[in-house]
């Protein structure tokens, strides 16, 4: 019994550890007799070797930045914002970056992590630029130009310029004055199309007085003059023939020195006034026509602020007194000759800027085509 008994309990015994062991790895949850694929198993988890999950790997920001005419901005910052969206907690890549634009424009982000961002541009002159986007898994993103506009706020700075830098730029707007020409001939020095011309120094009011009375129309001038004053016999104590005709046409250029350099430089370089006539050019007619008429009695200062133009005033009045001295004993008459003179030069002042307001300027060969900018000139 006991020989018969060995081979089947032998049998029952090797049934029950095989039966023990299949229960023991189901309740472990995988094949006991599969180790390579549990440990490609615990290589799938996520996490567990330190690598970003599936669909979250990093991509790249890319971009230029350009002006409103489309020229590269070099030297701009640009801030890369990123909101993170499930960052690894042991990355140390930042969630705010910041670069400078190449001297083409061009910015590169790398490694940034996928998630909506925002980029932020400054540069100095511009107003900031802010553009958002998206950046996908691995997504090489180049964002579409980024135009800055111009500051529309612009700090005011205050800069003073030298006496110096003030004659350099009074000396250019002196230059095309002393070309301007009425019909191509006829002198029209004393005025200006720039609103905003620097104002002469002392010197140069008086380089202008004397480039007016020597220039050879104004002979041509005051020559005329004395030729119709001797053709009516005005002035008759000077008498008639060659030497009469001299002695008007020394009074009439007498009366052109004194005058212009009295009015247009000694006066104005004592009492700092502008002696020219700054054309105005926009407005009603009504409204360009009072503005003309005006400056026979104000004027602009050196300080470029209006004020009465005791120049012509007083410069009138002197030089109607200085022609007594020369005038025939029966044309003088004191005082009255000086005041009717005076009166004469300041309503001849008035019809000159009259006619520059509304004639001369479309008779003048060269002049600024843009009566705010000296610099362009037609012939």
């Amino acid at each position: 019994m006991a020989v018969h008994l060995k081979p089947a309990l032998i049998a029952f015994t090797l049934l029950t550890l095989g039966w023990t062991l299949a229960s023991r790895a189901q309740d472990l949850g995988q094949p006991a007799a599969n180790p390579q694929q549990n440990e490609a198993s615990k290589a799938a988890e996520p996490g567990s070797n330190g690598t970003q999950p599936s669909g979250h790997h990093p991509g790249s920001i890319s971009g230029t930045v350009v002006d409103q005419s489309g020229a590269v901005v070099p030297g701009a910052e640009v801030q890369l914002n990123v909101q993170l969206i499930d960052k690894p907690p042991a990355s140390d890549q930042p969630a705010v970056q910041t670069v400078i634009s190449g001297s083409d424009g061009q910015f590169s982000f790398t490694n940034v992590p996928p998630g909506p961002f925002q980029l932020t541009v400054t540069s100095a002159g511009f107003s900031p630029q802010t553009v958002s986007g998206t950046l996908n898994s691995g997504q090489t993103n180049t964002v579409a130009p980024i135009m800055l506009a111009v500051a529309t706020r612009v700090t005011e700075v205050n800069v003073s310029l030298t006496r110096e830098e003030i004659a350099e730029e009074a000396e250019v707007e002196l230059k095309i004055e002393e070309k301007q020409r009425v019909l191509g001939a006829i002198p029209n020095f004393y005025v200006t199309y720039n609103p905003n011309a620097a104002p002469l120094t002392p010197l140069q009011k008086f380089r202008l007085a004397a480039r007016n009375v020597i220039d050879p129309f104004t002979f041509v001038i005051v020559g005329g003059t004395a030729g119709i004053q001797q053709a009516q016999n005005h002035f008759r104590g000077y008498g008639q023939g060659s030497e009469g005709y001299a002695k008007r046409f020394g009074a009439g250029y007498a009366d052109t020195v004194s005058g212009t350099f009295i009015g247009g430089a000694i006066l104005p370089a004592l009492l700092k006034q502008d002696p020219r006539y700054f054309y105005k050019g926009t407005g009603t007619f009504r409204a360009r026509a009072l503005y003309a008429i005006a400056n026979a009695v104000i004027c602009k200062g050196d300080n470029r602020k209006w004020q009465p133009n005791y120049s012509n005033i007083l410069g009138s009045l002197a030089a109607g007194g200085i022609s007594n001295i020369y005038y025939p004993p029966q044309d003088r008459d004191g005082a009255t000759l000086t005041f009717e003179n005076a009166a004469i030069g300041i309503g001849t002042s008035a019809i000159y800027d009259l006619l520059q307001e509304f004639v001369i300027r479309h008779l003048t060969p060269k002049v600024p085509k843009d009566p705010s900018n000296p610099e362009t000139v037609h012939n």
